[in-house]
């Protein structure tokens, strides 16, 4: 259980002093012009958010003269409310960016652009981070939002069954994958080799390119129904009709993995290391992480994980950036990775020893290398929901026509790009 947090103290004092207008922010002044006091809002996203608060007590201690409010919000929620916050012009002073959010909210003009401000606020420069995660918070030339923490997607497996089947390392290729989750389904009713998370909006797109596909041609338009593309989704397909990969289990991924092995193989992300280390500890010498096994072309992983961004209609702009700017700090988003296991941007964050020791850190560091961003377009969010309608109907439908089904999507994706 997590001990009660700053935040909750924080949202007594708002209740208590009374909602203010603006971006949730207030000054509190106590008749002393040095000893006024400035309140900023931090909209932060799903269960790791519940740890800024430990974040923010730091920042506190550094800056006596603001105090940070954090709210958090449910991921399921939280971009109906954003798009609230847009509309109304209030809402958070900070907030918390989704990779794959920050093109629709910087076309609404909502974050506020960060080149201006980075001879005052130096530890936000581009260069101090990885060029990829920099990509995920430029939308057409503006720097909008500042890398937080990153993400990339591995393959985590259980070494002793896979060992079973005559595998003693990972999966190197798609066709060893294909193989290798084969025979382990086949060790009994029941049984699979595969996990595919069927909700995952990148997993489609990451291993399309896998297969050479560029997603987009050099005019944006989709390439959908081009064999590429295709091919791979014919490819995550036949997992299903295969049946080594299970269709509603009603059962999450470390439940799975653990006791027998019900799914000995997934691909996720860093979070994952601490959950299995804290939920199945029996599994300790058991499992591992590997690089994605490679398709026709490459290796390549979906670069994600969450960026910060100041609302562009704060009241407390230096106060936000200075906030930002702390999380951007190296030992900081070490603290971070602490808390949640979220891998850091910064590039010299990964000089610490403790990401150059760890065999599962070291994966994802060989993981990066080949890890790329979700196209950053305003309508790339509704394109991917809508990918995940039509693979439903695909791995659900014996005998259906792939091509088909792509074709259709194709058009839905066009028509999403003129919106």
């Amino acid at each position: 259980m997590r001990k009660k947090t700053l935040a909750t103290g924080l949202a007594s004092t708002v209740l208590v002093m009374g909602i203010l207008t603006g971006c949730g922010s207030k000054s509190a002044d106590t008749g002393n012009a040095s000893d006024k006091k400035t309140t900023i809002s931090v909209w932060g996203m799903g269960e790791e958010a519940k740890s800024i608060p430990k974040i923010a007590e730091l920042f506190e201690a550094e800056n006596p003269n603001i105090k940070v409010e954090v709210q958090t919000l449910p991921w399921d929620t939280a971009h109906d409310k954003l798009l609230t916050a847009v509309a109304s012009k209030k809402g958070p002073d900070v907030v918390q960016m989704g990779t794959t959010w920050i093109p629709e909210f910087a076309n609404a003009k909502a974050l506020l652009d960060l080149t201006p401000h980075l001879d005052k606020y130096p530890g936000l420069k581009q260069e101090n981070f990885y060029p990829g995660s920099v990509e995920t918070g430029t939308f057409e030339g503006s720097y909008v939002s500042a890398p937080w923490y990153i993400d990339t997607r591995v393959l985590y497996y259980r070494t002793d069954l896979l060992k079973e089947v005559g595998y003693e390392q990972a999966p190197k290729t798609w066709d060893e994958m294909l193989d290798a989750s084969k025979k382990l389904a086949a060790r009994g009713e029941g049984k699979y080799g595969f996990s595919l998370d069927v909700k995952e909006q990148s997993l489609a797109f990451m291993l399309a390119r896998q297969n050479g596909s560029t997603l987009f041609d050099a005019d944006g338009k989709p390439l959908f129904n081009q064999p590429e593309f295709v091919d791979s989704v014919k490819y995550m397909q036949q997992f299903f009709t295969d049946k080594s990969a299970p269709m509603d289990l009603g059962i999450d991924a470390i439940q799975g993995f653990r006791g027998e092995g019900v799914s000995p193989m997934f691909i996720s992300g860093p979070w994952m290391v601490n959950l299995i280390q804290n939920q199945a500890p029996e599994l300790e010498g058991k499992w591992a992480t590997a690089v994605l096994p490679a398709g026709k072309v490459n290796n390549f992983s979906s670069l994600g994980g969450a960026n910060m961004s100041v609302f562009q209609f704060t009241k407390n702009q230096d106060a936000s950036l200075k906030f930002v700017e702390f999380m951007a700090k190296p030992e900081i988003q070490l603290k971070w990775m602490e808390l949640t296991n979220s891998l850091p941007s910064t590039q010299e964050a990964w000089n610490n020893p403790v990401l150059q020791n760890d065999a599962n850190y070291k994966v994802f560091g060989e993981q990066l290398a080949t890890a790329v961003p979700m196209p950053s377009t305003k309508t790339f969010e509704e394109t991917a929901q809508s990918f995940l309608s039509s693979f439903e109907k695909v791995y659900r439908t014996p005998g259906i026509d792939v091509q088909k089904e792509m074709d259709e999507f194709n058009k839905k994706a066009e028509s999403i790009i003129k919106k």
